[in-house]
């Protein structure tokens, strides 16, 4: 039987939705598990664990990341935003409030990483073309909607957003 090194920890500091968070943590946990079972932030979800299916964006310095294959000891000293930063039920994000609106979630599971990519676009482009939304949540793994209210929500928030700037 060979005799395992004791796991590397390190302390780490993050700006997690506006708060100042830390943590001391094995060098080789990933954001995605720091958020969820540090922060207990449990909205970006675990999907495919190799980055291919965006349940789990973030966004990093405003970023979109995929958290799942970022190690938090990467993050440190960096600012994330999870969906639970872009709104409340009180007061939601145009993008959570279009989804919601628009039908553009079913079982849930690939909502929180759609609408961090959805927002990610909205803040490099306000006014995007169907072509490009569906590039921008291209790399989101969704099997239930089809993806046509998903297009409809962001093209709807993206109004909500132009409509507040107005």
């Amino acid at each position: 039987m060979a005799i395992q090194p004791p796991e590397q920890m390190q302390t780490i500091t993050l700006k997690v939705n506006g708060v100042v968070q830390t943590a001391t943590v094995p060098v080789r946990k990933t954001l995605l598990d720091v958020v969820r079972e540090d922060f207990m932030l449990t909205g970006s979800h675990a999907g495919c664990e190799h980055g291919v299916c965006g349940c789990c964006n973030v966004l990093l310095d405003g970023e979109l990341v995929r958290s799942c294959i970022l190690l938090a000891v990467q993050a440190n000293g960096h600012e994330i935003t999870t969906v639970e930063g872009l709104g409340t039920v009180q007061n939601m994000h145009p993008v959570q409030k279009a989804f919601a609106e628009c039908h553009g979630l079913q079982c849930g599971y690939c909502t929180p990483g759609m609408m961090m990519a959805s927002v990610d676009l909205l803040n490099e482009n306000s006014q995007p073309t169907e072509l490009e939304i569906r590039e921008a949540i291209a790399g989101n793994l969704c099997r239930c909607t089809g993806y046509m209210q998903i297009v409809e929500a962001v093209k709807a928030a993206a109004q909500a957003m132009q409509d507040r700037r107005d």
